[in-house]
């Protein structure tokens, strides 16, 4: 049986190729868990490159200590538009895939990718923000959906992160999501040129200990949203 549905709101080149290029573990949803059916729609970030399997990445932390059914539907190199006319049936249209799971919550954790084509995209990936969120919004209407700002890998920080970031925020504005901030700073100090890095071996993606830390931001996040989660 499915279980309720949650309350809250309506709720550079090279490397590029890096990002869509790494192993990651394989998706697949936790076969223990009862609770509501949660689709994460994202890049390799929370796909979990980097991790040494599937349940050290943040998105099975999170799910595992509060019994979420995960359906993991990120992408290396994914974007708003990175990547999505190269990825091959299905996979250039997720959220698609995410309004088919009918999930109870909805993570959106996009737009790294999308800071590589900036210069030469940058209005499409602003309208595909908002076609995404809007659609992801009209095909799961009785979903909480949680729109995280885009996670960031480097302490050279293009302007164009927060550029995207705003754009994320404001379209979670306007289809009643719940929105997270300060995610792309996370990781500040702790990058692949830092001392104590939590990076993996790749220098682009965080290690397990990199994600055990996502993992508890993004659970004070969660608990501190109204309703919390």
């Amino acid at each position: 049986m499915r279980a309720r549905r949650l309350l809250g709101p309506v709720a550079a080149a090279s490397l590029l190729l890096v990002f869509s290029g790494c192993a990651a573990p394989t998706a697949a949803p936790a076969p223990a868990a009862t609770g509501p059916v949660v689709s994460f729609y994202g890049d390799s970030y929370t796909r979990g490159t980097g991790a040494s399997a599937n349940d050290k990445r943040w998105s099975t932390i999170v799910s595992a200590e509060r019994g979420w059914q995960e359906i993991n539907r990120s992408e290396n190199g994914l974007g708003f538009v990175n990547r999505r006319a190269s990825m091959g049936p299905g996979l250039d249209d997720i959220p698609s895939q995410v309004i088919a799971d009918d999930p109870d919550l909805v993570f959106v954790t996009m737009g790294l990718n999308d800071n590589f084509s900036y210069d030469r995209a940058a209005d499409r990936i602003r309208e595909t923000i908002d076609s995404d969120l809007e659609r992801l919004r009209e095909g799961v209407p009785d979903a909480r959906i949680v729109v995280v700002e885009p996670f960031w890998y480097t302490a050279d920080r293009p302007a164009s992160v927060d550029v995207i970031a705003g754009w994320v925020e404001d379209a979670a504005a306007r289809i009643g999501a719940d929105h997270i901030a300060g995610a792309s700073h996370w990781l500040d100090g702790h990058y692949a040129d830092s001392s104590d890095s939590w990076m993996a071996a790749d220098g682009l993606h965080p290690n397990d200990t990199g994600y055990a830390y996502m993992a508890e931001r993004m659970d004070a996040a969660l608990r501190a949203l109204d309703p919390p989660l």
